[in-house]
């Protein structure tokens, strides 16, 4: 094919050749009188022919050059391979200029304005403070258990792939290519008070730079993933109702072509995977997980059920479903809450040990949507032993195909649907009160089950047989680059990196 392409090219130069002789016997056959204008009005349209063969030409030179060249890898015998065990599990992993991220962590207190300081939150390698002993001395700093941000995953997830134990320095026998660029913590910094252009600064500066290296050439993108640890629509702004929230990092070209790992998923484009929000433990060995997945296992549940959480009354009514779980709670004997929304600030929905001592006293713990339809909520509930009920399937069951069962999913949880608790047509204590002992009992196990695979082991150390959050998501990120096909080149691009002046392209866009 590329063989018949090139005598395509030829073929066409050589009529073009011919041409341009024709034409230059006929014009000596034309005297010298109004050469001028006449010489113009032949020699232009011949120029626009000269330029289409020459980007013809560009184009098949560019296609073979980053296509063919660029893909040549150079392998060693089929028994050595075979006895490596890291075959298709390489990584590569950017060693990105500190703007993009350790200069972005120590402009932590940036987010003073809407936050407050974050900078506690992002210490011990994103885990943020060690946390004191609790009435029993369960959840403690010595035991795995940190002050950890929902929004931390980006530290978290960069120290734990320092770790991997298939790092290569070699891109060409990497099988996918990280990229450690704190999207998450981008977002915050600039996101309020600031215009569109600030926001998206970090993010257009990231493609120009990754667009200019030999490994994004290989397959264009397709091979490299990120994680921007928010939901997935605060990184497409220009496809968000809000022209002024978050950035465009997602929908910039270069950005649509790598594999994003967010908190969320928007479900509509297939480049983003979502993952699970960071709970408070992080474990250091294979027996913190066991250890702990025992305590859950034997713990006395006094509550039916249990909430943690405020009411959004920014919610449309249509779709406001928090209100009415709260409500049916606050009638319930045997439901109990921590009142986020009693005190402006209250620090109940903020005291780690609070939330998870009552999640481990209740069986069943209620997981309504808020801003948006996922909470980290259903993470800490899962790792304190209490069966999630859901009222919305974008919570959990269209989420997390690698870290939650794609099918089974009423095996770990209870669904009761949100239109029927907001037209009042159901009592959610009514129908967990249905539910036979001996299939709660299955349904916990389950959970219990599934505990490590939503957990972010502490990065400083190492499971062992143990798979956490983050091996499960490289596991899904290599077959998902697995399955990609070698894309075509995109001639834009190619040009853009290649012969544009650093910084020429944002004008191109």
């Amino acid at each position: 094919m590329k063989r018949s392409a090139a005598n395509s090219i030829v073929q066409l130069l050589v009529k073009s050749a011919r041409k341009a002789a024709g034409g230059a016997r006929s014009r000596r056959a034309v005297g010298v009188k109004g050469i001028g204008i006449k010489a113009a009005a032949n020699v232009l349209p011949r120029l626009w022919i000269l330029a289409v063969l020459g980007v013809v030409a560009w184009t098949f030179f560019l296609y073979v050059h980053f296509t063919v060249i660029s893909n040549t890898v150079e392998v060693s015998d089929g028994d050595g391979l075979a006895a490596d065990p890291c075959r298709g599990r390489y990584i590569y992993m950017h060693d990105l200029p500190p703007r993009f991220n350790a200069d972005i962590i120590r402009d932590c207190r940036k987010t003073e304005d809407h936050w407050g300081d974050m900078c506690g939150f992002v210490s011990n390698a994103g885990l943020g403070r060690p946390l004191a002993a609790d009435d029993d001395g369960v959840i403690t700093g010595e035991a795995g258990w940190y002050g950890t941000h929902q929004f931390a995953l980006d530290a978290i997830f960069h120290n734990r792939m320092k770790q991997y134990e298939c790092l290569t320095n070699h891109s060409a026998v990497a099988s996918a290519v990280f990229v450690p660029f704190y999207a998450g913590f981008d977002f915050s910094r600039y996101h309020w008070g600031y215009d569109n252009a600030t926001r998206d600064a970090a993010s257009v500066d990231l493609i120009e730079w990754l667009m200019a290296r030999p490994q994004w050439r290989r397959k264009w993108g397709h091979d490299h993933f990120l994680v921007a640890g928010r939901i997935g629509w605060d990184f497409r702004r220009s496809s968000n109702v809000n022209p002024d929230w978050g950035t465009d990092l997602l929908a910039m070209p270069g950005g649509r072509n790598m594999t994003v790992l967010v908190l969320e998923s928007t479900l509509k484009y297939t480049s983003d995977f979502s993952v699970p929000y960071p709970t408070y433990f992080h474990p250091r060995s294979d027996a913190d997980v066991l250890r702990w997945q025992d305590r859950v296992r034997g713990q006395n549940r006094t509550w039916l059920m249990a909430f943690v959480g405020a009411p959004r009354p920014d919610v449309p009514m249509s779709i406001r479903i928090r209100d009415h779980v709260i409500a049916q709670c606050k009638a319930s004997s045997a439901c109990a809450m921590l009142g986020c929304a009693r005190t402006l600030g209250s620090p109940q929905c903020h005291s780690p040990a609070n939330i998870m001592r009552l999640f481990q006293k209740a069986t069943f713990c209620l997981q309504p949507p808020g801003d948006s339809p996922t909470r980290r909520s259903v993470f800490d509930s899962m790792v304190a032993g209490c069966i999630p009920v859901f009222f919305h399937t974008g919570t959990a069951y269209e989420q997390y195909p690698w870290h939650l069962p794609e099918d089974g999913h009423l095996k770990y949880s209870v669904f009761i649907p949100d239109a029927d608790v907001r037209r009042r047509n159901v009592s959610v204590e009514a129908v967990l009160r249905k539910i036979p002992p001996a299939t709660v009992e299955r349904m916990r196990e389950e959970v219990i089950r599934l505990i490590p695979r939503v957990l972010y082991a502490d990065p400083r150390s190492k499971l062992e047989t143990v798979k956490d959050a983050v091996d499960v998501a490289v596991e899904g990120v290599l077959d998902t680059v697995a399955r990609t096909k070698n894309p075509p080149p995109s001639l834009f691009a190619a040009i853009v990196s290649r012969f544009l002046p650093k910084g020429s392209w944002k004008a191109a866009r």
